[in-house]
């Protein structure tokens, strides 16, 4: 088990008691900033996500390997005594624990947050649940349907259309990233105080903090705000517009990018026109400002339009797919990808970049299993060293 350490959390230990993506999302990025992470699995079918393929990696499935590089894999029967034994051992050495059980279920295993910091008062204990463990305790937080019912969907898709999922799980994403300022926020206050603290983040709750200017228009006026296909509600031009070979990505922020964008399609007056002279104007007059646009975009391909634009200052890019996304990343040199230090598929890299090098070396996501017998014999020593070859911090 070298190779694990390096970074800013070197001597962390991380119980991953999580599974699917918002908590395996936190303890990657955990990981990745050189925690050690002890992912507990079911034996036999592990995290649900092994199995939501296609498509399918060499080990498992591709949704899995997204979000558990540099992991130590164990198997552990919670209903089995002497595994659940084990895995409170883990929790009592552990100095983050992450777990998106429903709520209750832990406890009753001996693994709930009292529990666990009766015997390791300075955990940081990590629950992440879809709709927090009060009354909504007992609804199944599934990312799709905290979409439709917090409201994201309601907000996506055409004005005449049905409501719309964003084209990833975006909410689990974002709790996982609100689980790892969670996280570090706790890590940090114990360093100052030796206090061990209790985090919980919801799906509901990450969703409508991520609604910015949409929540807080609605809750100045009462009014919630609709679909707008990809136009923005308080800006114009800021949307698509159609060009002779598909669509082209028009972002004007100020009076005087749109000032250029007219220049460039050869038709400043627009800019003078008082329909069109200030972004209150021209929201008020959308629908003739797209046609006065899309009349002139007509005359040549996106590419065309994306370099003059960026060349005049006006943010414009032509609606591309991942893999142009991809592809874009590497021309401007931003390494989008790392490959594990033994070799196989690249996964997305980290997406912080550190002027000291804070990100330690990738590692392959675990096999269902893998370091069982490590992992383990570990459990089953209380005088074995700290895993892997690196100090944990003094227990408060």
């Amino acid at each position: 088990m070298s190779g694990m350490s390096g970074g800013p959390l070197e001597g962390v230990l991380v119980a991953d008691f999580s599974r699917v993506l918002a908590g395996p999302l936190c303890t990657m990025t955990l990981a990745d900033l050189g925690a050690t992470v002890v992912k507990v699995e079911r034996p036999g079918s592990g995290d649900d996500t092994r199995s939501w393929g296609p498509p399918w990696s060499e080990r498992s499935t591709t949704y899995f390997e997204s979000v558990n590089r540099s992991k130590l894999g164990v198997t552990l029967d919670l209903a089995d005594e002497r595994d659940r034994a084990l895995a409170r051992e883990l929790a009592r050495r552990a100095d983050v624990l992450v777990e998106n059980f429903r709520t209750g279920t832990l406890e009753r295993m001996g693994l709930g947050h009292e529990q666990v910091s009766a015997d390791n008062p300075g955990i940081v204990y990590c629950s992440i649940t879809g709709f927090g463990g009060g009354a909504g305790a007992d609804l199944l937080g599934y990312d799709f349907v905290v979409q439709a019912v917090g409201g994201l969907m309601s907000i996506t898709g055409e004005a005449d259309g049905d409501p719309t999922k964003v084209g990833v799980a975006l909410v689990d994403v974002l709790t996982g990233k609100d689980a790892v300022i969670g996280v570090l926020a706790a890590l940090a206050d114990r360093a100052r105080t030796g206090r061990g603290c209790r985090v919980e983040v919801n799906l509901l709750s990450s969703l409508l903090g991520s609604l910015v200017n949409q929540a807080q228009g609605y809750l100045e006026t009462g009014r919630p705000p609709g679909r707008m296909g990809n136009r923005h509600p308080s800006i114009a031009p800021y949307e698509t517009l159609r060009c002779r070979d598909g669509l082209l990505a028009v972002a004007c922020g100020n009076d005087g990018q749109f000032a250029r964008l007219t220049a460039v399609l050869g038709a400043p007056e627009l800019a003078e026109d008082e329909r069109f002279a200030t972004n209150a104007a021209r929201v008020g007059r959308r629908e003739e400002l797209v046609a006065a646009l899309e009349e002139r975009l007509a005359a040549d391909d996106c590419a065309v339009w994306q370099e003059r634009l960026t060349e005049a200052g006006v943010p414009a890019g032509k609606v591309g797919t991942v893999a142009d996304g991809f592809a874009l990343a590497e021309r401007l040199g931003l390494s989008p990808t790392v490959v594990p230090d033994s070799g196989g598929t690249p996964t997305v890299r980290h997406p912080v970049t550190y002027s000291t090098g804070l990100v330690r070396e990738a590692q392959p996501p675990p096999g269902l299993g893998e370091h069982d017998a490590a992992v383990r014999a570990w459990l089953s020593d209380p005088k074995a060293p700290p895993l892997p070859e690196s100090r944990t911090p003094p227990r408060p």
